[in-house]
């Protein structure tokens, strides 16, 4: 039994050693913020499976500010899941005891990261805040920040009514071509080229940036 002791110590220090507490000193934008941890070191938190408007997008300014309302100067627990290539900390944060990563979702102020996505509840708050067209689903085609980064707003499609090859590019001989579905993509790249040039968003049905999944995953 001796030498299990360290062991039975050891287990539930584990379970929390991912987790840790502090004060929120700075609100980047709608899913970054800053906190002051107990060593009194300012951490920045990208907050996990959402993504936020960005600044310059319609509703940024609005998100940044629910997630002040939400955690600024609040106390915060921080779930840390790891750093990103811009090294901040990835985390799901619980200001004052409110899942801020749900919260914004809920609010309509971010989508759910579904590259990212762990947690389908966040999937399910943002249908719901889309059905009730609460906060950036007041607008009828909002532009996902994913998008907004790699060039601004994309090419609108035609209104449903019409077909694609109703569309400039689609079926005149233009670099666009006729190719209309993922079956008749030869390559993900090829399907990239649909998605993000030709404005074939029928190709991302997820809306989660990648298109035709059998073939980019």
């Amino acid at each position: 039994m001796k030498k299990l002791f360290p062991l039975l110590i050891l287990t539930p220090l584990l379970a929390f050693a991912n987790e840790w507490t502090g004060t929120v000193v700075g609100i980047s934008d709608g899913d970054t913020l800053t906190v002051l941890n107990a060593q009194k070191k300012q951490i920045k938190i990208r907050l996990a499976e959402i993504d936020a408007p960005e600044s310059k997008q319609a509703f940024g300014t609005q998100a940044k500010q629910s997630l002040s309302e939400l955690c600024f100067k609040k106390s915060a627990v921080v779930e840390d899941k790891g750093t990103d290539k811009y090294k901040r900390t990835i985390g799901r944060i619980k200001c004052n005891g409110v899942d801020a990563n749900a919260e914004q979702v809920k609010r309509g102020f971010a989508w759910a990261y579904r590259q990212y996505l762990t947690d389908q509840n966040i999937a399910a708050l943002e249908e719901s805040a889309k059905a009730a067209g609460v906060g950036l689903w007041a607008d009828a085609e909002p532009t996902p920040p994913w998008e907004f980064r790699h060039g601004g707003k994309p090419k609108k499609a035609a209104p449903t009514a019409k077909a694609d090859d109703d569309l400039p590019g689609f079926g005149d001989g233009g670099n666009c071509g006729a190719k209309r579905t993922c079956g008749q993509m030869n390559s993900c790249a090829e399907a990239k080229h649909y998605l993000n040039d030709c404005g074939l968003s029928r190709l991302d049905r997820d809306h989660d940036g990648i298109p035709c999944e059998s073939i980019c995953r």
